[in-house]
């Protein structure tokens, strides 16, 4: 990995820290944690309000995301998901619901403080089947073609290797296993520079691809039936989108 690219994940690291910290020092003060202040394109603002209701309040105030997967991804019993870039835990409990009891959600983060945020928030809200990994989105420690479904909020756009993370969403998702994430994408007809002039890497703007660059990182990766729908605009150009495509093969 090259000093820029372990500079970019240090700085991404130390904000997502940053912002579990606050929500964990939040629920000390006498009005709870306090969501991370972040505009109306992101955040829990972009899932239900049952959904919000129905999790601890740190889960909600620590989500950074730019939609709402669990929704997109038509979750069914007994399945089998992964959460890429958990953070605190508001998708995996989410996904754990929606599975149930013979279904298992996984989440793999980074970043300690997000991780202890999200055992807590487990903890909080009694779900069991639950696992949270520590590690990188680029390198997923879970074996080959045990996973039905990946998810994941706002995430692969702060990975500094897209086609890595492609690559292992593929080989952990079992034959016609499916992905459904929510990440921001550009139109095809701005340039890298011109992406990094919108917003930063670390605020999920100068690292997002195209929409074209999207669509042949997942198909080089071998996925099929790729679908990539923007929702909102969150600058100039740059998009939420919901991401969908399958591992052929079942």
């Amino acid at each position: 990995m090259s000093e820029s690219s372990t500079d970019l994940r240090e700085v991404v690291r130390q904000r997502y820290a940053a912002a579990a910290v606050k929500v964990t020092d939040g629920g000390t003060a006498c009005c709870g944690p306090q969501p991370i202040e972040t505009d109306e394109n992101f955040g829990s603002t972009l899932y239900a309000a049952d959904d919000r209701e129905a999790l601890p309040a740190e889960a909600v105030a620590a989500s950074l995301g730019c939609g709402n997967p669990t929704a997109v991804a038509e979750l069914n019993e007994g399945e089998r998901v992964l959460d890429l870039g958990s953070g605190g835990g508001i998708d995996v409990l989410l996904s754990a619901r929606r599975v149930g009891p013979t279904g298992k959600a996984y989440g793999l983060d980074m970043t300690e403080e997000m991780l202890a945020l999200a055992l807590a928030n487990t903890a909080k809200a009694g779900v069991t089947n639950v696992e949270f990994l520590k590690g990188d989105i680029e390198a997923i420690p879970l074996p080959a073609g045990t996973i039905d479904v990946v998810i994941s909020n706002c995430v692969i756009n702060l990975s500094t290797d897209k086609p890595a993370v492609f690559a292992e969403t593929f080989r952990v998702l079992k034959p016609g296993g499916r992905i459904g994430v929510s990440d921001v994408v550009s139109d095809d007809d701005l340039t890298p520079g011109q992406r990094a002039e919108r917003g930063s890497y670390v605020g999920c703007i100068a690292g997002a691809l195209s929409f074209t660059e999207y669509r042949e990182g997942l198909e080089a990766a071998g996925f099929t039936g790729v679908e990539i729908t923007p929702t909102h605009e969150v600058a100039d150009g740059m998009h939420s989108a919901i991401v969908r495509a399958v591992k052929p093969g079942r």
